[in-house]
């Protein structure tokens, strides 16, 4: 362990436990706040908000303002490293991201084999913007997409399910998919290394879809791509600070925090607390897991729920967080109701 700093999000990193969990929320920047909904509309597309450093770091720092939150997360997107590899991507308004499908596997070959860094600059701009706008205790945390997961849209063109247009081009054309997994493997380590080199102080790397894999296929397409960008970031920055969140991984968390050097695990609202704080937490900080949908719910429900979350987890090192992101139909008086009962 090393020794604390102001910042307690990023002293639970470092394996430390801080008497109040420092707490954050996936999507925390997002459509149920007036504030983003006004800024987006100024923006235009969600595209268009997502390159505008400006309008950018206004997003990231609404919810800080707000609720004090211990995390900023840069507001972007996971799609935006197929975009900087030539792919076309869009966000239709009520249909989510659309991308030109990847249905024969010599359209893999056709890729762009580097990414267009000219084309992130905004973002690495976003992040020069927001750091100095940040109280000195909160931790600024940038992202990406795993590997597998951005394949999962990059291959159906679209989100789907269950991926199963993923799962199958996996099945049917291994070869192919694995060379994929490969150009998102360096793709994505590039991107967090000039993130982290812009100023954020540490990152997390999303598998929203894992949990769809089988135990053998988790292995091969959430694990070991995951493994390698975590060591290809601290090949440059040795002390980089990494967040792993393969949702829906179950049982599997424990070969996943076992060969896959994270500082911290995420932890989805379907997982067994018991098994989280036995098997996982004593191998490795851990951050969640809030179900989204009880900040819909709010009253005794919502208390209920984050004592049951701090019960399980706030003897150890632990970082408050939901299970997935927060929804556009939350209230921000639950958000604000969540925050007290943390913090007491």
């Amino acid at each position: 362990m090393s020794a604390l700093v102001n910042k307690p999000l990023l002293n639970v990193l470092d394996g430390h436990r801080e008497n109040i969990p420092p707490v954050w929320m996936m999507r925390q920047a997002g459509r149920y706040l007036p504030e983003y909904r006004a800024t987006r509309e100024k923006a235009g597309s969600f595209l268009d908000l997502c390159f505008n450093p400006e309008l950018a770091a206004e997003v990231t720092l609404q919810p800080i303002r707000r609720f004090g939150f211990d995390g900023a997360i840069l507001f972007s997107d996971i799609l935006v490293i197929p975009y900087a590899l030539g792919r076309k991507v869009d966000f239709v308004a009520g249909e989510g991201p659309t991308l030109e499908p990847i249905t024969e596997p010599q359209t893999v070959r056709q890729i762009r084999r580097e990414v267009d860094h000219g084309l992130l600059e905004p973002i690495y701009q976003t992040i020069r913007r927001v750091k100095p706008e940040l109280p000195d205790r909160v931790t600024f945390l940038g992202f990406c997409g795993a590997p597998w997961t951005v394949a999962t849209y990059m291959i159906a063109g679209h989100g789907t399910p269950d991926q199963a247009p993923a799962r199958l081009f996996a099945y049917r054309h291994p070869d192919a998919f694995d060379e994929l997994i490969n150009l998102l493997v360096k793709a994505s380590a590039e991107y967090l290394i000039r993130q982290l080199q812009a100023g954020v102080d540490a990152v997390q790397i999303f598998d929203t879809w894992a949990g769809v894999l089988p135990p053998e296929e988790f292995a091969r397409w959430s694990i070991a791509p995951t493994r390698r960008i975590v060591l290809a970031v601290r090949d440059v920055i040795p002390d980089a600070k990494i967040i792993g969140f393969p949702r829906g991984a179950g049982a599997a968390l424990e070969p996943y925090v076992t060969e896959v050097p994270v500082n911290a695990v995420g932890l989805d609202w379907m997982i067994d607390k018991k098994f989280a704080r036995e098997r996982i937490q004593k191998v490795r900080p851990v951050q969640g897991n809030l179900d989204p949908l009880v900040l819909i719910a709010g009253g005794d429900a919502l208390d209920r729920s984050v004592d049951d979350v701090m019960r399980a987890f706030s003897d150890g090192p632990f970082i408050f967080n939901l299970g997935h992101g927060i929804t556009p139909d939350a209230p921000i008086a639950h958000v604000e109701q969540m925050l007290r009962r943390v913090r007491g």
